[in-house]
This record gives C-alpha cells, sequence and structure tokens, in this order.
C-alpha cells in the first residue's frame, strides 16, 4: 500500500530542511485536512479503539471526507497513519474501528500477513503474546478507554547502579543517596552478536564494575530500547540477532537474564524503556512533570512522565511513528516503512542527510564512527556539516507539535550522542525558531531543555538508578 498523498496532506513548511526539501510535515498535513473536513458538507466518523495488556485501551475518534469524495485516498491515509502512530505510542494488540467500510476493510488488510503494516502487527503480537487482530465492529461495542500508570523512579537512596544498554556503547552509573560516584561507557556490539552468552557476560561484568565502586550494592536499575514487560524484553532490537538465528535462546537465556542477575546481586532490580527513562532524567533534574524525553542515539527512544508524575506504561516506540507526509522519504531499513521517527531523530538522521552535505563513508564504517567525524566538522564550524543539524532541529520543532496532538507535555528533553557539541545547539535553536514561528501558542508553553554533556552521555544510567524502591 502507498502511502502518496494529495495536496491536503502535503503541506510545504515554511522551514524547509536545507538538506530534504521533501519533508512534509505531519502536523501542518493533518491540521490542514481536518480544517477542509469541518468545511465540508458530507463527513463520517471513524472510532478507533486499540487494547494492549491488562484490558487497557486507548479510544480515538476521527472525522473524515464522506465515502465518494475526491479526497478518499487523503481520507484513507489520515486514518491509516493516525492508527499506526497510535499503535506506536500506546502500544496494543487488538484494534476495534467503526466506520465506513471503504476504510475499516483497507485497515484490516494492512494488518494482515502480507499486508503493508505485517511488520506493526508481528511486533505486536511478539509484545503482548496474543494474536494481533482488527475487529470491524459497530460504534457502540468500541470499549470505553481505561488506562493506568505507575510511579516509577525518584528513589535515591543508598548504593544503587544504573545501566543503558544502547546499540553502540553500554553506559553505568554507581551512585550513593542520589550522587554518581562512577560512570562510564563500555563499547560493545549487541546487535551482530548472536551468542545469548555474548550479552549476558557484557552485561554482568558491567554490573561488577559499577558494585565494585561502593561498599555495597542495594539496588539495581535499567534501561534499554525495546519493549519491556516485567523485567523481560519482549522486542528489543539490541538482541535482534538472537532472535533471527536462535530464536527459543531469547526465549530461554534472554528474556530472564535481568532477573537472574538481580537475584544474583540480591537486590531490587528494575527495567524499563529507555524512552521513559529519558523522560524521568528529565523529571528529576528539574524537579517537574508533564516531561516527554527523545533521545537521538542510534534509534529513536522517547518517553513520558504525566502531569501527575506517572509513567503510564505507554509503549513509546516513536522509532517507528509517522512524522513525515512525503512519499518518497527514505525507508526505514526494519519496518520498510517511509516517514517514520527513527530516521529523523538518530544516527540514522545524520547518515541519511551526510551525502546532502557532501560527506561521503566508507562502506564498512559504522554509523557510530560516522557521527563521531560529522560531529568534528560541525563543532569546528562547517557550515556544510551544519546544516545536517539545522536539518535535524527543524525536522524536530515540526514534530513537537506532531506530538503534542498525542501528549500532554509542558517540557521536552532532547539528548543522546546526537545532540552532543556544535551540531545539538544547532538542533535546539532550530526547533525553537520553528516552534516560535509556525506554532505560538506551543512555544509559550513548552520548553525545550539540554542536559550539561556529562549528563546527555550517562543521564539515562543514573535515573535508571533510582527505578527500583
Amino acid at each position: 500500500m502507498s502511502v502518496a498523498t494529495k495536496s491536503l496532506l502535503k503541506i510545504v513548511p515554511k522551514h524547509l530542511p536545507p538538506l530534504d526539501p521533501g519533508f512534509r510535515p505531519m502536523i501542518l498535513g493533518n491540521r490542514n485536512f481536518r480544517r477542509a473536513v469541518a468545511e465540508a458538507e458530507e463527513t463520517s466518523t471513524v472510532l478507533i479503539g486499540i487494547e494492549r495488556n491488562a484490558g487497557l485501551v486507548h479510544r480515538a475518534e476521527l472525522e473524515i471526507f464522506a465515502p465518494g469524495s475526491s479526497h478518499d485516498e487523503e481520507s484513507y491515509t489520515y486514518v491509516e497513519r493516525a492508527i499506526k502512530f497510535i499503535l506506536w505510542s500506546r502500544g496494543g494488540w487488538k484494534i476495534f474501528i467503526a466506520g465506513p467500510p471503504e476504510i475499516t476493510e483497507r485497515i484490516r488488510a494492512a494488518y494482515q500477513p502480507g499486508g503493508a503494516r505485517a511488520f506493526d502487527a508481528d511486533l505486536m503480537q511478539r509484545a503482548y503474546g496474543r494474536p494481533f487482530t482488527v475487529q470491524i465492529c459497530s460504534p457502540d461495542d468500541i470499549p470505553a478507554a481505561k488506562e493506568s500508570g505507575s510511579a516509577l523512579g525518584g528513589h535515591l537512596d543508598g548504593c544503587r547502579i544504573g545501566f543503558d544498554l544502547g546499540a553502540s556503547d553500554y553506559k553505568l552509573a554507581a551512585v550513593i543517596d542520589g550522587e554518581p560516584v562512577f560512570s562510564t561507557e563500555i563499547p560493545w556490539d549487541p546487535t551482530t552478536q548472536d551468542d545469548p552468552e555474548y550479552h549476558r557476560r557484557r552485561i554482568w561484568e558491567g554490573l561488577q564494575l559499577a558494585a565494585a565502586k561502593m561498599p555495597r550494592v542495594d539496588a539495581i536499575g535499567g534501561s534499554s530500547a525495546g519493549i519491556w514487560v516485567d523485567n523481560q524484553p519482549m522486542v528489543a532490537s539490541l538482541f535482534r540477532a538472537i532472535i533471527k538465528n536462535q530464536p527459543d535462546k531469547f526465549e530461554n537465556i534472554i528474556k530472564p537474564t535481568f532477573i537472574e542477575f538481580g537475584k544474583k546481586f540480591g537486590v531490587p532490580l528494575e527495567v524499563i524503556n529507555d524512552g521513559d527513562v529519558t523522560a524521568l532524567a528529565g523529571a528529576l533534574s528539574l524537579e517537574t512533570h508533564g516531561m516527554l524525553g527523545i533521545a537521538m542515539g542510534s534509534s529513536e527512544a522517547v518517553g513520558f512522565l504525566s502531569k501527575e508524575g506517572v509513567i503510564m506504561g505507554w509503549l513509546n516506540e516513536l522509532a517507528f511513528a509517522p512524522v513525515d507526509y512525503n512519499p518518497d522519504a527514505p525507508p526505514d531499513e526494519w519496518s520498510g516503512d517511509r516517514g517514520v521517527g527513527a530516521l529523523y531523530f538518530s544516527q540514522q538522521a545524520v547518515n541519511k542527510l551526510a551525502p546532502a552535505a557532501g560527506w561521503q563513508f566508507p562502506a564498512g564504517m559504522g554509523l557510530p564512527t560516522r557521527l563521531k567525524a560529522v560531529q568534528a566538522a560541525a563543532n569546528m564550524d562547517d557550515a556544510a556539516t551544519l546544516q545536517i543539524f539545522e536539518s535535524i532541529g527543524i525536522y524536530l520543532g515540526y514534530t513537537i507539535a506532531h506530538y503534542a496532538d498525542f501528549y500532554d507535555f509542558d517540557h521536552l528533553l532532547i539528548l543522546g550522542r546526537v545532540t552532543s557539541g556544535r551540531g545539538g545547539e544547532m538542533i535546539l535553536a532550530k526547533a525553537n525558531a520553528v516552534l516560535q514561528a509556525e506554532f505560538p501558542e506551543l512555544a509559550a508553553r513548552i520548553e525545550l531543555h539540554v542536559p550539561d554533556e556529562q549528563s546527555r552521555r550517562v543521564g539515562q544510567a543514573v535515573a535508571a538508578a533510582s527505578l527500583p524502591r
């Protein structure tokens, strides 16, 4: 299925990324589409309920043009993109949908094996351990909204280990009564290793290294990309080689690893998605709530802490959530979808934009090494290279407004390797400029924050240490 759109959704922004003139921000297309629907003589409603674990449900109501108009394809694209965003922001194993059959039947077909969204269905099925289903129903059969959250984090007493598992390095912190007494970054290459013992050995060695810096260990907290349930990775790109080549070993060896390590130390252990720890890190440093955190590392990690100080248990895997209506945007290498967050807010974004800035890399050079080379040039104020980060900043400005349609936040924290140095300063400046020019009402409410350099690199590990009681 193509997500190509007509003029209602493909709106040219006032601020074009200099290295990506085809960028068509989803927020501008959605707002324009909604205005046009509000003025239409005939409209229809699509009701959506997405169920995840423990019977929790997110509901949405979308107004579209009545079937038979000249905007049928745009109506479908608008609904399809909204469902995909909700699915990856909240999570779920079942979609309830009510509306015109021209829309509902296509949505169901998209999530069938071989359909355009088969990747999404497969990952959700693995994450929640239930067959993924799209149920077409009447409006009265859409289940009521039901949400729940947990007040995780902020426990700073005692001697704690915090860790953050990234795709290129493994960050560690030893924390005593809230103060880090040791922190480090250990290079590793987990995504290509299909031997579970490689992962177990490296993680265990890191925990022992941090433990040696304190008189005792009272608790361990960790963060990692992927979907985590009860301290077990359900879907995690760090272990993709094991999942692909030895799925039984992923189930039997990797999944229980962290629970086992907690028992070996004899202390409470808590591991959650790294995006939520990003939000928690911001909330702890600023002593506030209502925080959306975006970590721009090997991929995009997003987390959310509500205005009530609660981690909602949402998926927040916005690396797979759409932000761009450009039908010619490069496809994500894992999902195959176009215009999704990983290609806009990560090392992958830098790699995507670098050729347009005149960069050529050896075929065998990894993304972390490429990023270091680009950042070194940016720190020397190389004008062409700075356009890479200017483009990412413009992406971010428009996407903050898009995220605000789905999350209620007053603070945005950005961190991760991509935000280091002069390039990070450019990202923040351009994002603020876009917000002030295009979305003044949001600019007046949402504050953007960047931690200091040390916190930017290991802040998640320190915040993770505060997770267990």
